[in-house]
Parts: structure tokens; C-alpha cells; sequence
């Protein structure tokens, strides 16, 4: 089996998942192909997209294909962009009703193959505190991206989780409309207009 095929025939996580509030068995959302331009590095799927099979089916992607300044053709070509979560299975659901953080085991088991088979890739998104931390080793996410600038200049472009959660840090960071996503989309344009 090649590497897209043992992902998706991972069941590491089975009796974690079984457990949550959900109680669901791992189905591990796998979108990307070696070639790709650009990669989303994004948290986990959530339950939409756990239903659907496909990254980003949900309001949180119309956020980000917004933010990105891309269809959702674009988005969903696989030659030109890949997503690659931290975790590729929703993780379900605690007791509360929220969102449980990504299985660190998914990220150690595959991320580092998945990297080296998609190669050399102009554009790397970070959606998330999850994404942020494990690619920059920053914690702060507001801090993170308000700083963007920097790693912008060697292809990396930190960003917030486009879930609707989020508005408010929106709200309160005018910069991030202002600076930031005129800076993404032209790279992002740049990137995939090739």
C-alpha cells in the first residue's frame, strides 16, 4: 500500500474515539497528492467534515477559501493544494460538547512522512494553534500571527482558526483584515497561477 492508503486505513485512535461523547470510529479525511503548491496545515476535521470526506466542507472553509482569495475548485484541486491536518480523523466531541484537540499519535505517526512525500512546497498555511505550534513552536497564537511578516517571507503564513469561534478575535484585530489577508491572497495568487 502506498502512504495515501495506509492513512486511510488507519485505525490508531479507534478505542480513543469509541470513548468521546461521540463515540465514533475513525475515518481519516485524506486530501493531498506530492506536486501540490500549496499546503493547509490545519488542525483536525471536524464532524461535517467527517460526514463528507473532504476538508473543509464547512463554514469554517468558506472563511478560509475567503481568506485565501480562492474558489472552492481552486481550493479543492488537488494538484495545486494539499491539506494536511494535524490530525486526519475528527477527534469527536467531550462530555460538554466541545471540540477535543487533535491526537498528538497522528501527527507523530504520519506528519513527517506526508511532508517528505508532498516535497517542496512554495505556500504553507498554518490554521491554528495546533498547526502554529508544531511547525513554529509558538504558543501564543495572537502573538504568532500579529507577527506575521516573518515567516511570510520564507512561505509560511500563520493564521487563526477560520471557525466562526473566532469572530470576536476578529473583531479585535483589525490588522489581521487589513494587513495580513491582502498580503496572503497576492501570495496565494502567486503561488497558484503558476
Amino acid at each position: 500500500m502506498g502512504l495515501i492508503e495506509d492513512i486511510r486505513a488507519c485505525r490508531l485512535c479507534a478505542p480513543r474515539f469509541a470513548a468521546t461523547a461521540t463515540g465514533h470510529a475513525p475515518r481519516p479525511v485524506v486530501w493531498f497528492r506530492p506536486g501540490a503548491r500549496l499546503v493547509v496545515a490545519g488542525q483536525a476535521p471536524g464532524l461535517r467534515v467527517h460526514e463528507s470526506g473532504r476538508p473543509f466542507t464547512d463554514r469554517s472553509g468558506e472563511r478560509l477559501r475567503d481568506w485565501m482569495g480562492v474558489t472552492e475548485a481552486e481550493f479543492y484541486d488537488l494538484a495545486r493544494v494539499a491539506v494536511v491536518p494535524m490530525a486526519f480523523c475528527f477527534p469527536g466531541y467531550d462530555a460538554k460538547g466541545s471540540d477535543l484537540p487533535p491526537p498528538e499519535i497522528c501527527a507523530a505517526t504520519w506528519r513527517a512522512r506526508v511532508l517528505a512525500a508532498l516535497g517542496a512546497v512554495p505556500l504553507l498555511l498554518l490554521v491554528g494553534g495546533a498547526a502554529i505550534r508544531w511547525h513554529l513552536g509558538m504558543r501564543d497564537v495572537t502573538k504568532t500571527v500579529a507577527d506575521w511578516r516573518g515567516p511570510a517571507a520564507q512561505g509560511v503564513f500563520p493564521l487563526p482558526h477560520p471557525s466562526w469561534r473566532n469572530t470576536a478575535w476578529l473583531k479585535r484585530n483589525p490588522w489581521f483584515e487589513a494587513e495580513l489577508l491582502p498580503a496572503l491572497r497576492a501570495r496565494v495568487r502567486e503561488v497558484l497561477d503558476v
